[in-house]
């Protein structure tokens, strides 16, 4: 039986929530007022949807790749009972698209799921492979306050119990989303394949226990803020030890958590995490969930507004390809701190309002790389960057500029503009304490010297890195990453 599905924008706020305001007013209640109360049905789907939304499954957009007929109830294959969801994950070259997902929602008004402590399901694979993420909590009405995702789901050819468990089922009083998924082909080098879900329902297994909140994946982050540039706090997941004895890490959205700003006349804390600044000084953001203390902390030094770099001169989109600007189209990114072995660099992507910089700290080398795809910046003659020193700078210092090209046959090739690879100096007089310079390097002066670990830069038809290299400069913002034809 083909079931009916409805075609949905995806409208799930990420973990890391962009920034909102809202209008709250307080009401006062007598104490004789009785609250509407929710059914508290635990099953979603057994042989059939169990009080769903006449659609059953409501895909995510399909301009974003979402492929809408990917999915089905099949009576061939199943757990239990005699029906289980068949899901078809598409190969990624599929016309009608390369990736499927989507959510079930409650008919009604919600559902009061404060006596559970965990959504469960059966899950099965033609081959194996890894999920995206299961959860529930999305339902394409509301801001997704208790969204809840379970990532990187490892699949295989049997049957095998998945469990998301609640951070604080108190919250639930009122939930629609009951079940998400997306999935694509990534785990398995871009071939479709097939899996089957089965027994969709929250529980009370009454054997999940030691909560492990964490708010920035629970590192302690001392970080500069700015005036009027909200700060939005990422990395809240928490961990749980199962019955099993083994551990499971969700991620959580911020309403779970209460947070707190030890000075709050230099900031303040939303119910999405976003942490608005308006006053000078230092202060600390923490967290707990369930009356249990998140591990990690935001330490904000605030000295005064953020000073952005002058917009860059209006080029043709076809004479650039930009890699990091709010001026121009970006190229995918795969991430902008690699992390890499004997790396000491911190930070990363930050939004400042509503504009977004790259701000290091810690700096002796860094990554942003684009590998999928490569970009072909074969007809472009120059790279531009946008550099601040965030420090005093000394008689000495220096910034290198490296890139990498994966070459036509997928082996690495780099060069940078340091003289011991035979390149173009190191950025030196250039260079500015506080003030942004924009730099502009000729493709030329990446040239095919070797040295420093380098097998030389043979073309640009592959670009894959731009790394910042220092061993005196450990604090920088970056903007405005883009080759450009002159």
């Amino acid at each position: 039986m083909k079931v009916h599905k409805n075609i949905k924008v995806q409208f799930i706020l990420p973990l890391s929530l962009g920034v909102m305001a809202f209008l709250s007013c307080e009401r006062e209640f007598s104490d004789d007022v009785e609250f509407a109360s929710f059914p508290s049905n635990a099953d979603v789907f057994l042989d059939d949807p169990v009080g769903l939304t006449d659609e059953f499954f409501e895909s995510f957009d399909p301009l974003e790749g979402y492929n809408t007929e990917a999915f089905d109830r099949t009576t061939d294959v199943f757990y239990d009972g005699t029906a289980s969801i068949r899901i078809d994950v598409p190969a990624d070259d599929n016309p009608d698209g390369f990736q499927v997902g989507g959510i079930f929602r409650d008919r009604g008004a919600g559902r009061n799921l404060t006596p559970y402590d965990a959504l469960t399901f059966w899950l099965r694979g033609s081959t194996t492979a890894t999920i995206a993420e299961f959860g529930f909590g999305t339902d394409f009405d509301t801001a997704d306050p208790f969204a809840v995702k379970l990532t990187n789901v490892r699949l295989t050819t049997d049957w095998k119990k998945i469990i998301i468990p609640i951070p604080d089922p108190s919250k639930l009083v009122q939930e629609r989303g009951l079940f998400s998924f997306i999935a694509g082909s990534l785990s398995t080098g871009g071939a479709g394949y097939t899996f089957w879900i089965d027994e969709i329902k929250f529980e009370n297994l009454g054997t999940i226990g030691q909560p492990r909140p964490a708010i920035l994946n629970g590192v302690t982050l001392d970080q500069e803020g700015f005036l009027d540039a909200p700060v939005t706090l990422s990395g809240l997941t928490e961990t749980f030890n199962l019955g099993s004895g083994d551990n499971v890490t969700v991620l959580a959205a911020p309403s779970y958590y209460d947070f707190t700003s030890s000075n709050p006349s230099v900031a303040s804390v939303n119910e999405l995490g976003v942490v608005s600044v308006f006053g000078i000084g230092e202060t600390s953001i923490t967290a707990t969930l369930a009356n249990v203390a998140a591990a990690g902390a935001l330490n904000l030094n605030v000295m005064g507004a953020f000073d952005f770099p002058p917009t860059p001169p209006a080029r043709n989109p076809e004479d650039v390809i930009s890699v990091f600007s709010d001026a121009y189209t970006n190229i995918n990114i795969d991430f902008f701190n690699g992390f890499f072995g004997g790396s000491t660099t911190l930070g990363g992507l930050v939004a400042v309002g509503d504009e977004n910089v790259i701000r290091y700290t810690d700096l002796n080398f860094v990554t942003i790389e684009f590998a999928n795809p490569t970009a072909d910046a074969s007809q472009m003659t120059h790279i531009h960057v946008d550099v601040k020193v965030d420090e005093t700078l000394s008689p000495g210092d220096a910034l290198v500029i490296e890139l990498g090209d994966f070459g036509a046959n997928g082996v690495f090739n780099g060069l940078n503009t340091d003289d011991s690879v035979g390149g173009a100096p190191p950025l030196t007089n250039e260079l500015r304490s506080g003030e942004w310079v924009g730099i502009d390097i000729p493709l030329t002066s990446f040239t095919n010297g070797t040295g420093g670990g380098f097998t030389g830069l043979m073309g640009t038809s592959n670009l894959s890195q731009v790394s910042f290299v220092s061993g005196t400069i450990s604090d920088i913002s970056v903007d405005n990453i883009y080759f450009y034809r002159q």
